[in-house]
């Protein structure tokens, strides 16, 4: 029997990598203040704020990605690679169910969290 991601470890490993951006975000700000005050000024690159929207594409790209190589993997198996062997097929198959059963949990649970905000009494 194949077990399915839980959509509460999926969203608490979602906020411990949250908070841990957000402590990195701080250490960098720290940074950056004790820079300016106690050595030389370093030219700081340009970041990129991740956001939502960002984190939920990648998302997608990488469930993607990872049904392609399934795919991939599949057809090989199936014209006769031999460098291609079941095992290979089979793990790669059950990755892609995997990553995509807890995308969509988590679309799941964001539809859900917007739906009860929507219905929110103002």
């Amino acid at each position: 029997m194949v077990q399915r991601a839980d959509i509460n470890s999926v969203l608490s490993d979602i906020r411990s990598l949250r908070s841990q951006m957000n402590q990195n975000q701080r250490i960098d700000q720290d940074q950056s203040v004790r820079g300016r005050i106690d050595g030389p000024r370093q030219v700081d690159q340009p970041r990129e704020a991740s956001n939502f929207g960002d984190m939920l594409s990648n998302a997608v790209n990488n469930v993607n990605d990872v049904q392609q190589n399934a795919s991939d993997l599949r057809t090989a198996y199936d014209m006769g690679d031999p460098n291609v062997d079941i095992t290979r097929v089979m793990i790669a198959a059950q990755k892609s169910s995997v990553s995509f059963e807890a995308l969509t949990q988590v679309r799941n649970r964001v539809v859900r969290a917007y739906e009860d905000i929507m219905n929110m009494p103002i």
